[in-house]
């Protein structure tokens, strides 16, 4: 109880002090002291504290503005940096698998999203990582040592990526030819034919396309053992009995025995070439 009064006071003489401060700026009667030593105008302290100030104003030259706009470019880049990793890895049906296994399994909450997150992301770096590797090697570095400009940087940084892409499609391009028809761009030959804005949406539906594949044939055996379970249930008269109750301790125990997270993730590793 004294401890909500005390919170109440606090409350009560910020709203009060609030109102004079506000009336204080507005009429210029802020109290200043003398600036000595580190002293802050407008206070006691002895303590030196930064000062940031963001000014706007018209820009003078068209320099100014090309830097503002890359200002905003490069803002907007690492807003979009998660979604990019998402997009042009492997992250994609590592998520989607994780996510078919907990649904197959009939688990609600168990094992948390953050989770099975957190793996795909470790298992995406460690498939990922000689893509990587080859991005700090052949561009970051040397850009940071100024061998190379920001373009051949660029171009080094997205071959890569490009062909990690491609040869998940090697197989079945039927996607890539889908959206070169959809933009009326000519069949492409090869790798270097495909805009990469025509071969990220194609990757990311292949990506699907392969993780819903592989969700349904990780469905059939636990659908099996929900049928048997179901139909003994029945034959036994229990109807009002969930079969979902029953046949959950089953299915975790198939599940432990055959040390399904194991075999799971080594043929997620060996799906990608």
């Amino acid at each position: 109880m004294n401890i909500r009064k005390t919170l109440f006071v606090i409350v009560v003489v910020c709203g009060m002090l609030s109102p004079l401060a506000l009336y204080a700026q507005a009429t210029g009667n802020t109290p200043k002291t003398a600036v000595s030593g580190n002293t802050v105008p407008g206070t006691n302290s002895q303590i030196g504290l930064p000062y940031v100030d963001f000014n706007v104003r018209p820009a003078k030259n068209n320099g100014e503005v090309v830097l503002s706009l890359q200002l905003l470019l490069l803002l907007s880049v690492l807003t979009l940096a998660p979604s990019l990793l998402i997009l042009m890895t492997s992250f994609i049906r590592i998520a989607l698998i994780f996510e078919f296994v907990k649904r197959a399994l009939s688990l609600q909450q168990v094992p948390p999203n953050q989770i099975l997150m957190g793996i795909a992301l470790f298992l995406t770096i460690f498939i990922m990582w000689p893509t990587f590797d080859k991005i700090y090697n052949d561009s970051i570095k040397p850009f940071s040592d100024g061998k190379i400009g920001f373009q051949e940087m660029y171009k080094k940084a997205e071959a890569p990526i490009r062909l990690f892409m491609y040869k998940q499609m090697n197989d079945d391009p039927s996607n890539i030819r889908l959206f070169m028809k959809m933009r009326g761009l000519n069949k492409p030959k090869t790798l270097a034919d495909v805009p990469t804005y025509v071969l990220i949406p194609a990757f990311v539906l292949h990506e699907m396309t392969v993780a819903f594949k592989i969700g349904i044939l990780l469905f059939i055996p636990f659908i099996i053992i929900d049928m048997v379970v179901a139909s003994t249930l029945m034959s036994m008269g229990m109807i009002m009995l969930p079969p979902v109750m029953i046949s959950l301790p089953f299915k975790l125990i198939l599940f432990v025995l055959v040390d399904g997270w194991s075999l799971i993730t080594l043929e997620i590793v060996k799906s990608f070439r």
